[in-house]
């Protein structure tokens, strides 16, 4: 049986037209009854637990690999049973890997082992079940987001779409924002204990593992990068990430001026010559502040915190198919009536 809110959903798919998003009903606390744990082999040897949805269809299906936050695991459902719930109502497949757990050992943490965890949980995925390969998105939310950008970047081949909301994309820089007066709290230790250090300035393996250091290799991704405004005060990242990561991955001639961020942040105003961003329904209640695309990439700055709307998400990843232009204009989509579900 269908989730209840999706079905309301599907009944407004033949009529297209664009809705603006209920938010009412809390993130689900268990995955769909169709999901099943599975495992997956890895190339190390390990074994890879997933959670892990296919349809009968033996017809050609888009995949999506739901990525987990920074304190959770494969296990975890809450926000990511929502794109479990999606999949089941629109007949695509559902991976959801653990790529080495919650990121505070050091083969998490955006390891070249988690990234290859990653790599060959597709590959798993597509030997289960006939997939699109024009059609392989890549969602995630905090520390999901933050894996999702360092695998653009990566592994910027596999991806038909990448989603990627409140992510950390400078992680020397983020355990400096949860440092305060010499002493780490709980995230700047989880840095620590995954790098077998506290990073310093131009820390190398810190650099590997943060998505600043590869963004440049996903020009020709279509990657959406969202972040609330709110966060860093309620929530845990600075939206500065965002924007960082932006410039990254941005044409030269597209890039935002640095200089602008830290009064962006401070004030939570539009800088000098930054127009606000238009209209977007499949946002609801948390509207776009500001935009900005370079490319196949775009920023969104949105009136909220630390989370994710997976109503924009989803209805955005559902529009791009590989090797055809990215599509930014989502005015007919499915409405969801799930609240925007924070990453921990």
């Amino acid at each position: 049986m269908k989730p209840l809110f999706l079905v309301i959903a599907l009944a407004f798919m033949s009529s297209l037209h664009a809705q603006t998003s209920l938010i009412s009903k809390p993130a689900p606390k268990r995955w769909p009854a169709q999901i099943t744990k599975v495992g997956i082999p890895c190339s190390d040897g390990a074994t890879q637990a997933a959670m892990w949805f296919a349809p009968a269809s033996t017809e050609k299906k888009p995949l999506l690999v739901g990525l987990h936050t920074w304190s959770s695991s494969y296990a975890s459902a809450g926000g990511d049973a929502v794109y479990a719930e999606w999949c089941v109502a629109q007949g695509w497949a559902f991976v959801h890997p653990d790529f080495r757990g919650p990121n505070w050992t050091p083969q998490a943490l955006g390891s070249d082992r988690a990234v290859q965890d990653v790599v060959e949980a597709v590959a798993w995925a597509k030997q289960q079940t006939q997939v699109d390969e024009t059609r392989i998105y890549l969602i995630g939310v905090s520390g999901g987001g933050h894996m999702a950008m360092l695998m653009a970047g990566r592994h910027p081949e596999i991806w038909a779409g990448v989603s990627a909301w409140c992510g950390i994309s400078d992680l020397a820089q983020w355990h400096a924002e949860h440092t305060k007066n010499g002493v780490p709290d709980k995230y700047a230790q989880n840095i620590e204990a995954a790098l077998g250090h506290a990073p310093m300035k131009d820390d190398p393996e810190a650099w590997r593992r943060s998505p600043l250091s590869c963004l440049k290799h996903a020009a020709a991704v279509p990657l959406d990068i969202a972040h609330g405004i709110h966060d860093g005060r309620a929530g845990s990242v600075p939206f500065t990430h965002a924007l960082r990561a932006f410039n990254a991955v941005a044409a030269e001639a597209n890039r935002l001026d640095a200089n602008a961020f830290p009064l962006f942040y401070e004030t939570q105003k539009l800088p000098p010559g930054w127009q606000p961003a238009p209209p977007d329904a499949s946002y609801g209640v948390k509207a776009p502040i500001f935009r900005h695309i370079s490319g196949n990439t775009r920023l969104t700055i949105f009136e909220g915190g630390h989370e994710i709307m997976h109503q924009a998400a989803l209805n955005w990843l559902a529009r791009q198919c590989r090797g055809q232009p990215v599509v930014w204009d989502v005015r007919d989509f499915i409405p969801l009536d799930v609240e925007g579900e924070s990453g921990k």
